[in-house]
């Protein structure tokens, strides 16, 4: 922890790309790009300036590719050269700051649907061994009724139909999910399942619990995210990087009982930080606004950040929040922060410490859309409870009682005839608002510049050496 709160970010300017995966394969730079859906996707848009957006990976393509579509769209194009939150996300908010009318996202994705506009994937077609895989997929399920979903990084779903067509006429109750961009129409059948822009039918009569899961990419936040959702399924993968598969040990519960020690943190908190992790996922206002009336309801303050991409230097900044909620896309949400100076949930944890009609049921949510009014898994408040009828209840990390309800949102409020308070002696009123009040009572409020209070001093010659030792210190014999 101390490394992350004493970096002076050198590693990240020293950092080198992967040769491996930092650009497209020299000659093939039309087909690994789509080049040709692309231009038709500007021109049948009528789009005259055009965002490409593109991870640190495929950056070094970035010119060339932009160069090739003006010339063949006649329109503007332009690089944006760091994504406001995850590369995975379409990063709306910098495509605006040029005025774009569309953007073209290229690498990997996690497929939340945006809210402004339109948007092309190009994901990059990166290669796979079909055969290899076919093989693969023998030897972990040599049964061949075995009921198997095969899911897959969206770099290799190029190569899918060509690996069904080997493996469908040797298994009959195999499935293969479907790439969805966007929020796909109509109501859902029974039997269907749509997940992290994912879609696939479930035949078996017991569910998606009879099911197997195989999974064609490297082990990644998608992998992770998978198997947290669909945790009642055994999960096995190949790595076509470096043509190896295996049976997934990653503890599925031991997972699950770190992401259930932080419900119990989030019941514990008294200050929650509401970290805003994107501005383009469709329905993130509506969680940002969910959440406030939640921990109001349940006798907590909140305060909502911006901090763009979260790290503990830029967290630790805000000592009076006891725990962070990251309003992100289904992949950034679970974010490792064992390095933190306080713990980050996700809203479906915070819903689990603060929400007491919902229950855990094995069954784990990372898409924060599932949780708002209308969706398949939103859980309405329960009516407020009197304080002299809460139920108590002792915490199981720090052993104190505390209360589990729901205050009424107007009681919890400060009184309006306390919220005033004059300003100066121009009789100004001003809302005085907690976050003030905490940082007046500070000792340290940030650097001031104080122009004009400091005296300017002649620069001097400072000590030379190590503190250990300076050179005019001596040494003792």
């Amino acid at each position: 922890m101390a490394a992350a709160f004493s970096s002076d970010g050198e590693a990240a300017l020293r950092r080198e790309l992967p040769a491996a995966v930092a650009a497209a394969p020299r000659g093939d730079l039309d087909g690994f790009y789509e080049m040709g859906r692309a231009a038709a996707f500007v021109r049948d848009g009528g789009f005259r300036k055009v965002a490409l957006q593109f991870p640190d990976e495929l950056l070094a393509d970035a010119v060339e590719v932009a160069a090739q579509m003006e010339a063949a769209t006649e329109a503007e194009m332009y690089v944006l050269g760091d994504t406001t939150y995850g590369s995975c996300c379409v990063d709306e908010v910098a495509a605006e700051h040029v005025g774009a009318e569309a953007v073209l996202h290229y690498g990997p994705a996690c497929l939340s649907p945006c809210i402004k506009l339109p948007v092309l994937h190009i994901f990059g077609q990166q290669p796979l061994d079909v055969g290899r895989c076919t093989e693969a997929f023998r030897e972990l399920y040599p049964e061949r009724q075995s009921h198997v979903v095969v899911l897959s990084d969206v770099v290799y779903a190029h190569a899918m139909g060509e690996l069904e067509q080997q493996l469908c006429p040797e298994y009959p109750n195999i499935i293969f999910s479907r790439l969805v961009c966007g929020d796909p129409s109509g109501p859902t059948v029974p039997g269907e399942e749509r997940k992290f822009g994912r879609q696939f039918y479930v035949e078996a009569a017991g569910g998606l619990q009879d099911y197997a899961m195989f999974y064609v990419g490297a082990e990644g936040l998608a992998l992770t995210s998978f198997m947290l959702t669909w945790n009642c399924c055994p999960f096995s993968s190949f790595n076509p990087i470096t043509g190896s598969s295996r049976r997934e040990t990653l503890n599925v519960n031991r997972a699950l009982m770190r992401r259930l020690y932080l419900v119990e943190r989030a019941r514990d908190a008294r200050v929650v930080g509401i970290l805003v992790g994107t501005l383009g996922v469709a329905g993130y206002l509506t969680l940002l606004q969910h959440l406030r009336e939640l921990l109001c309801r349940a006798g907590k303050r909140s305060y909502t950040l911006a901090v763009g991409k979260p790290n503990p230097a830029k967290l630790a900044n805000f000592l009076e929040v006891d725990i962070f909620v990251l309003v992100a896309c289904a992949q950034n949400s679970l974010l490792d922060s064992s390095d933190f100076y306080r713990p980050v949930v996700t809203p479906y944890e915070l819903e689990l410490a603060c929400n007491p009609a919902r229950e855990w049921t094995g069954n784990y949510l990372t898409d924060f859309r599932d949780l708002l009014p209308g969706a398949c898994a939103h859980v309405e408040l329960p009516p407020a409870v009197p304080t002299v009828e809460a139920v108590p209840d002792v915490s199981l990390i720090t052993g104190k009682m505390r209360a589990t309800h729901l205050c009424d949102p107007l009681t919890s409020q400060l009184p309006p005839s306390t919220t005033l308070a004059c300003r100066d002696q121009t009789r100004a009123l001003t809302e005085i608002s907690p976050a003030a009040s905490f940082l007046e009572s500070r000792s340290w409020q940030g650097l001031e510049q104080q122009l004009g209070q400091t005296p300017v001093s002649k620069a001097v010659q400072g000590r030379r050496g190590i503190a250990i030792a300076y050179e005019d210190e001596g040494c003792e014999q």
